[in-house]
């Protein structure tokens, strides 16, 4: 039985003075208890990063099991506690590899507390050329549903995935047509080319206006996938039909996709304006001036954002020269940048993200859903995202600056302060 004490951020609000159980890996017990609030940590459920590249010199698309079991320690360190690890396009051949350690890795980490891999996202696969951004287009794909079957037969339409709710726990999961019976699918199969886990979280950013996006917005969220929209510059009517079909989050807002002009609405000005769409950004103050990450996080709301670190193998290495998805990268005061001019990818991490919220004056139950429980919904992790009892006992503590202080996996310890109490 391990216990704390501190400011815990629970879905009620913030405790100022609260006391928190936990064992075997769950929360059992967290309440408010006697007396005043005297500063102490501040209690957040675990960070959930649903666009992470790699870190500490790893890349995903290279990466063995092992590999990626040193980006899940390092990833804990800085207070994630659940992550999907994030490819971008690449061979057929290679995808399949990948994948198979992701597998791997996904029993290595059992029981390790280190940050825990739930799946697997596809970034780009199905992507818009002209809105490329670091991708590699020549590994670009468009979609033929001759070329699959997915577990619900061949379209989305009304059995789409409905959208978050706010205050909701997950999505509902994907529903057969009616007067037809889910077909049998072996774990392990392909989508299409695409090798999928034997288990976990299938999620995919794909452009909708590509030959046979909509058709394959709704194939993928009939399969179960998490289907978001990026690397696009679709107009508004071809993202309404992919909403429709079950497209309900977007992927690193602002950045590869149309803005917000007041003649013309834009991808951006669209996932604003949509109540129905979530998102998710890089805070980091380079991929989104900070001013206007602060104007569009508080126009969607809290309660409809996901900070993601979208971090790439240089992550934890400081400045230098890398080599990464066939060309030379620069990182230079924390900004990447390609032979081609482009940001590719970041160098922050959750940790990072958070402070920068914390900068811009978001209260702390803000933060956290940011952080952590808008990614559980968007993923459907039950059991993660929320302090609470018999949910599991993934949790960062933070000083007041927000900076690391204690962290624990599953309820074991990564980052363990000094102190005798939190």
């Amino acid at each position: 039985m391990v216990e704390l004490a501190g400011r815990a951020v629970t879905r009620e609000g913030v405790l100022p003075v609260a006391s928190m159980e936990f064992e075997n890996g769950l929360v059992r017990k967290i309440e408010r208890t006697a007396g005043e609030a005297s500063g102490g940590s501040i209690i957040l459920p675990g960070y959930i990063d649903v666009h992470n590249h790699g870190a500490v010199g790893v890349d995903v698309n290279s990466a063995t099991a092992e590999d990626l079991l040193r980006v899940a320690e390092f990833l804990a360190r800085s207070g994630v506690t659940a992550w999907l690890p994030t490819l971008v396009p690449d061979s057929e051949e290679n995808y399949a590899r990948v994948v198979s350690e992701i597998d791997r890795l996904m029993e290595m980490q059992e029981g390790k507390a280190v940050a825990q891999a739930v799946g697997v996202h596809y970034e780009g696969v199905y992507a818009n050329s002209h809105m490329c951004g670091a991708l590699r287009p020549e590994f670009f794909k468009t979609y033929s549903s001759g070329s699959t079957t997915p577990a619900f037969g061949p379209k989305g339409g009304p059995n789409a995935t409905p959208p978050i709710q706010e205050g909701s726990d997950k999505r509902e999961p994907p529903r057969p047509p009616k007067g037809r019976a889910p077909l049998l699918r072996k774990e392990g199969s392909f989508f299409g080319e695409l090798p999928k886990l034997t288990r976990g979280v299938h999620m995919m950013t794909i452009a909708p206006e590509i030959d046979g996006g909509i058709e394959l917005v709704g194939d993928l969220v009939s399969d179960g996938w998490v289907v978001s929209i990026g690397h696009t510059r679709a107009d508004a009517e071809t993202l309404d039909a992919a909403f429709g079909a079950g497209a309900r989050h977007v992927t690193h807002f602002f950045n590869a996709m149309t803005g917000v002009h007041h003649r013309d609405l834009g991808v951006a000005g669209w996932a604003l304006a949509n109540p129905g769409v979530t998102f998710d950004i890089i805070a980091d103050g380079i991929h989104v001036d900070p001013r206007m990450l602060d104007l569009a996080c508080r126009a969607k709301s809290p309660a409809k954002v996901c900070l993601i670190s979208d971090s790439v193998a240089p992550t934890g290495l400081g400045d230098g020269v890398y080599e990464l998805w066939g060309e030379r990268l620069t990182v230079e005061n924390g900004r990447t940048r390609n032979d081609r001019g482009s940001i590719a990818g970041s160098v922050i991490t959750m940790a990072d993200a958070v402070r920068r919220m914390r900068s811009l004056g978001y209260a702390w139950d803000e933060i956290a859903a940011m952080s952590s429980g808008n990614s559980a919904r968007l993923l459907g992790l039950s059991g993660r995202g929320s302090l609470e009892a018999d949910m599991r006992a993934d949790i960062v503590a933070l000083d007041d600056s927000g900076a690391v202080v204690d962290v624990w996996v599953g309820g074991q310890v990564v980052v363990k302060s000094e102190r005798k109490e939190l």
